[in-house]
């Protein structure tokens, strides 16, 4: 058998590839290379396309190959011809195509001839549910997503300022070069100085680690502690993509459901190796963990020799009490692993976050990273760093602080009049309320109902990792709905609330 022939060449700005093989003609090739040319602007209006002679030197393929392809393409209006000087692209072509045309496509290769692709593949992370958030949230009056960033309050001058210097003659070297595996070290002297203390911890360089977002920290993490089988205990309800991540790495996931005070110390997480936690501001809860269970969380690991990952999400926006030592703080024996973001208080798609742990484990997730992603972009992580030591981000937690409050005591209130014993205010402060419907409630459909009404909230079905998880429960965001929208959006759910309830319930 004859090994077909594959060849790309190009043609002006882009490039024509044709195969010789048994499935599909050299003429339908090169007619569908220059139709989607045409329709994917590879070639404009009123461009001339090369001779049939030029095209079939260039591809090696008989000249009449080309004349007949070229015939159809002028049949079907995708070219003209014009005396003495060839064909061109025809004015009509682009205008004629519907939306969302494409280009013929060629005769398809048996399937046989291809890898089975969902065979080969070791993981499938798409058939795991994922919180599903749309990106469009802006175009939603009231938009009570969790996460997200009120445009108003981000000091832009000063962000921009700060990508101004770290982006000029001065710091050249710090954002062109290669860093290999290590991290910018003005970013880590910031968040060992700045960032850390506030929490009650002390660490080194070498036991710092940036990382692209609190997400990837916890994949190295799962990638370098999780063995198969492992035992990993988390909140119920919790946070979801770390369970997922938990669970590519084959781990035996524990769900330990919370309850007034956070994750409880029982037999379930004294089995555990490796226990996950958000203990200032539980995720979605809200409820904080006082310092009695942390350190009772911290002896049972310690009996057990396990390894605990707390990841302190929003250790930033503590406005209402006193924060709470970070288990990281109380740690005597080095197996906490502490995980932050910088996403909560500068914005979620700067994509810096980082660990601190024992050096040991640093060193290996450091090198474990420049396999991934090598670093963090340079430019980013002396924008941050700057603006770090600059003093900007501690004017930010000013006044998101400020903002903050007033939106919680504005939802507290407008909740205690609309869905009165559904929520209680978080004792930390966060961005967010936990609520709790009658338990007939099917939050996924008043969702459904309220995007009618632009009214956008996040229902809790997927924030719990057992079987059949209750369906009346919602997560409602204030980070991003300025605060005269907060009353009169809780006033829309109250409205829709009768008409989500389960259809079993009306019977």
């Amino acid at each position: 058998m004859v090994e077909p022939d594959h060849r790309t060449h190009s043609v002006r700005d882009w490039l024509l590839h044709i195969r010789r093989d048994e499935y599909t003609s050299l003429q339908s090739q090169i007619r569908e290379a220059l139709v989607s040319a045409i329709l994917d602007g590879g070639l404009a209006r009123e461009e001339p396309v090369p001779s049939t002679r030029k095209m079939a030197k260039v591809l090696g393929v008989s000249r009449n190959t080309v004349v007949l392809a070229y015939q159809g393409l002028l049949d079907d209006g995708y070219l003209v011809a014009r005396e003495r000087s060839g064909y061109f692209v025809s004015d009509k072509a682009m205008a004629a195509a519907p939306p969302g045309a494409r280009s013929p496509v060629a005769a398809p290769r048996p399937a046989e001839s291809g890898p089975d692709w969902k065979a080969r593949l070791a993981l499938l992370p798409s058939r795991q549910e994922n919180i599903v958030k749309p990106l469009d949230w802006q175009r939603f009056g009231y938009p009570f997503i969790y996460g997200q960033l009120d445009h108003a309050l981000f000091p832009i001058a000063e962000w921009r300022d700060c990508a101004r210097q770290a982006l000029g003659r001065r710091f050249l070297g710090v954002w062109t070069n290669d860093a290999q595996g290590e991290d910018d070290p003005l970013l880590v002297e910031q968040i060992r100085r700045r960032i850390l203390p506030r929490r009650g911890i002390l660490a080194s360089d070498d036991e710092i680690l940036v990382t692209l977002g609190a997400q990837n920290a916890l994949y190295l993490l799962a990638a370098l502690l999780v063995r198969k089988g492992a035992r990993v205990a988390m909140e119920e309800p919790g946070y979801r993509d770390a369970r997922n991540i938990f669970a590519l790495h084959q781990a035996q996931i524990e769900y330990v459901a919370v309850d007034a005070e956070g994750l409880p110390p029982n037999d379930q997480v004294a089995r555990a190796d490796i226990l996950f936690v958000t203990p200032s501001h539980q995720s979605p809860t809200t409820v904080t963990l006082p310092v009695e269970r942390r350190r009772a969380l911290l002896d049972l690991a310690a009996k057990r020799d396990s390894i605990v990952i707390e990841d302190d999400y929003e250790f930033e926006t503590n406005y209402l009490n006193e924060p709470a030592p970070a288990l990281k703080s109380l740690d005597q024996d080095g197996r906490v692993v502490y995980v932050g973001s910088l996403s909560k208080t500068l914005f979620p798609g700067l994509r810096l976050g980082f660990l601190v742990g024992p050096r040991p484990l640093v060193a290996e997730a450091r090198a474990l990273r420049r396999l991934m992603v090598r670093h963090p972009p340079n430019n980013n992580q002396r924008t941050a760093a700057l603006f770090l030591s600059l003093g900007h981000h501690d004017s930010l937690i000013r006044r998101l602080h400020r903002v903050y409050r007033e939106r919680c005591e504005v939802m507290g209130e407008a909740l205690g009049r609309h869905l009165p014993g559904m929520a209680s205010a978080p004792g930390f402060g966060g961005t967010s309320y936990w609520v709790r419907g009658p338990a007939t409630l099917d939050a996924d459909r008043l969702a459904e109902r309220l995007a009618a009404r632009s009214v956008l909230i996040e229902p809790g079905r997927v924030l719990f990792g057992a079987p059949n998880p209750p369906a009346n429960f919602f997560r409602l965001g204030f980070s991003s709905i300025d605060a005269a929208k907060i009353a009169p959006g809780i006033r829309l759910i109250a409205e829709e609330l009768p008409a989500a309830f389960q259809p079993e319930a009306a019977e």
